[in-house]
């Protein structure tokens, strides 16, 4: 897409978890994508006409990119429908992006120019957790005093950004801590790192490293977890005799070891 004209838009419905953005068509035919780049997990394309692209892939959206089917001088064909398609950019390049979304949780929504920062669902958010400025300190400035459970506190986006449910647990487990535990635990009194705050930062970044360096998709029964859903299962940690549980916090599921895990 970067580099490349939208010279049509094929919208295949109304909504998906909100309403397309009023004239979305209009506002994107004809303008070229400048740049693409990722808030957590927002994906974001600077348009020539200063407006910003907001695509978020909800629990089941995904992008493909396929060749038009078109020859020299003759009208293009459209992507063969399929009924979970719901939007296709045709570019000047000769490709077709296409979104698919079976549960329609995504979100696409088009910001204006200067008000992309102060967006509400970007400007909150807390350090990107492959960043140089994530780490054991920033992790305590944020648990400090911070009576929730350390899962919860972990998925707050204003701590870390885009760190999602289940390598929340790897990494928790990883680090040899408990989800139950206090988050303020991780700091002393005056808001210094502790040595469990430097594990855990080192184990987000080291869980979320290797899934990139797998390519780990959105199709979760095929990833090498430690703990995630591998409830009744021996843990995986050398040394240890402990059996996965699961418990719900905050409306999810969290998969952790009871021994290895304090």
């Amino acid at each position: 897409m970067v580099r490349a004209r939208i010279d049509a838009v094929d919208l295949r419905r109304p909504d998906l978890r909100r309403p397309f953005p009023r004239r979305f068509i209009a506002r994107l035919t004809g303008k070229t994508v400048l740049a693409l780049d990722r808030r957590a997990k927002y994906l974001l394309a600077t348009l020539s006409s200063g407006e910003t692209l907001l695509m978020h892939l909800g629990m089941s959206g995904w992008f493909r990119v396929t060749r038009e089917q078109r020859g020299r001088g003759t009208r293009r064909q459209p992507v063969r429908p399929n009924p979970h398609d719901h939007v296709v950019f045709y570019m000047s390049s000769g490709r077709a992006v296409v979104f698919n979304d079976p549960r329609r949780f995504g979100i696409m929504e088009l910001i204006p120019a200067g008000k992309l920062q102060r967006h509400p669902v970007l400007s909150k958010l807390g350090p990107e957790p492959l960043s140089g400025e994530f780490d054991g300190a920033a992790l305590a400035r944020a648990f400090h005093r911070k009576k929730t459970s350390l899962k919860a506190a972990l998925m707050d986006q204003r701590v870390v950004a885009g760190l999602g449910n289940i390598y929340a647990s790897e990494a928790l487990h990883i680090a040899g801590l408990s989800p139950r535990r206090r988050a303020s635990t991780l700091a002393t009194a005056s808001g210094a790192p502790r040595d469990a705050a430097h594990r855990l930062a080192a184990a987000i970044k080291r869980v979320l490293e290797v899934a990139i360096a797998r390519q780990v998709a959105s199709d979760y029964g095929d990833a090498p977890f430690l703990v995630y859903d591998r409830q009744n299962e021996r843990c995986s940690k050398s040394g240890c005799a402990g059996t996965i549980r699961r418990l719900v916090q905050s409306g999810r599921s969290t998969f952790y070891c009871p021994e290895c895990q304090r």
